[in-house]
Formats: C-alpha cells, sequence, structure tokens
C-alpha cells in the first residue's frame, strides 16, 4: 500500500513571522508549521462549537499572517487543555500548548475578545496557588458572580445534587505538599518572564 505525502499549505511573510512569534511561546516544539488542515482538532474537541475558529482555521490564520484576528479569536480561551486534538492530530502538533502561547500572547497585548475566560483562568490560578488544587464552589461563584450573575440562580438546583452526592465540597481542600508546588509555579512564572 503506498501513503501519498500531504504537504502543508503555504506560508506568506508576515505569517512566517507570526508562526516564529507563536512557536517561541510555546513549550517544546510546537511542530504549528506542519499542519495539514485535516481537521482531526477540531472534529476531536468537546468545545470546538463553543469556538470562533476551530484550532486548524485558526492555524490557517497565523500562517496568513492575520494576527489581529487570532489574538482576539475566543479559540483559544475555549481551550479545555483536553489533549484529544493532540493525540488524535497526525503530525502530532502540540496544539494545546499552541493555545496556551497564543493566550500569553494576547493577554500580554490585551488583544483577548473578552474578560471572561483570562477571568476565569485568573480565578483559576488564584485558586492553585491557595489550596493547591481547584476549589469548584469558589471558582463557580467567583466566575459567575463576575460574568454570569444571572445565570446562577439556574445553576442552584445542580450545584445542590452535586454537593448532595459528594461530588463538590462546600470548602476548600488544601494539598499537603503546598509549599513545593508553590515554589514550581514560583519557578514557571520567572521562567515564562525571562521569554
Amino acid at each position: 500500500m503506498v501513503v501519498a505525502q500531504v504537504s502543508p499549505p503555504e506560508i506568506s511573510d508576515a505569517g512566517a513571522r507570526f508562526l516564529a512569534e507563536v512557536n517561541s511561546k510555546t513549550a517544546g516544539v510546537s511542530r504549528l508549521e506542519m499542519c495539514i488542515q485535516c481537521g482531526s482538532c477540531g472534529g476531536s474537541c468537546p468545545s470546538a462549537d463553543a469556538m470562533d475558529h476551530t484550532p486548524r482555521g485558526l492555524f490557517a490564520l497565523i500562517r496568513a499572517g492575520e494576527r489581529d484576528e487570532v489574538l482576539r479569536s475566543n479559540t483559544p480561551w475555549m481551550c479545555l487543555s483536553c489533549y484529544h486534538c493532540v493525540v488524535r492530530c497526525p503530525q502530532e502538533i502540540l496544539i494545546t500548548d499552541v493555545m496556551y502561547a497564543i493566550k500569553v500572547i494576547a493577554e500580554k497585548e490585551h488583544t483577548y475578545p473578552n474578560n471572561v475566560g483570562p477571568g476565569f483562568s485568573g480565578v483559576f490560578i488564584g485558586q492553585a496557588k491557595r489550596f493547591g488544587r481547584s476549589w469548584e464552589v469558589g471558582l463557580t461563584a467567583r466566575h459567575y458572580l463576575r460574568h454570569y450573575i444571572l445565570r446562577l440562580p439556574r445553576m442552584t438546583p445542580m450545584a445542590f445534587g452535586l454537593f448532595r452526592h459528594g461530588r463538590i465540597g462546600l470548602l476548600p481542600h488544601q494539598i499537603q505538599q503546598k509549599k513545593q508546588l508553590q515554589a514550581i509555579l514560583q519557578r514557571a512564572d520567572e521562567l515564562e518572564r525571562a521569554r
């Protein structure tokens, strides 16, 4: 059986510059230039319906040098970091890490579509630093009070059901080696600032 080779699409000059910028912010080797636009990433993404561009669409925009469109996209903020796309990518592109890199650039330049994604990230990371893990009740309460206060009453029955069945607790749980985690997070912040 003969397997056909598929070449990635051409990249514009502006796209090459933006691709290099995204690659420089991506942990490891992104392999983003290897994207063949197959659609496996979007087809395996549980939050693709909420994205204004599928991951492959976003990668095509990067190649085209459409920097503003990419940095204003909600796509990176909708990424759940579940790694389904990475596992299924035939080109082994680190899609989740690329999404994080785009978020880093957008946050630095304040070009994200709205404050919902960065707000959620901030609350989540704040809890991870404070408790060593996420606290679902606190995370939901803070996030929804800031961004979706009118949705809270509809969520109350579900929250009571989760609490009643022991799926969530009212109080946060802290990990045992919180100091070690905080040292790791501090070092990660230092490395990020050095980039």
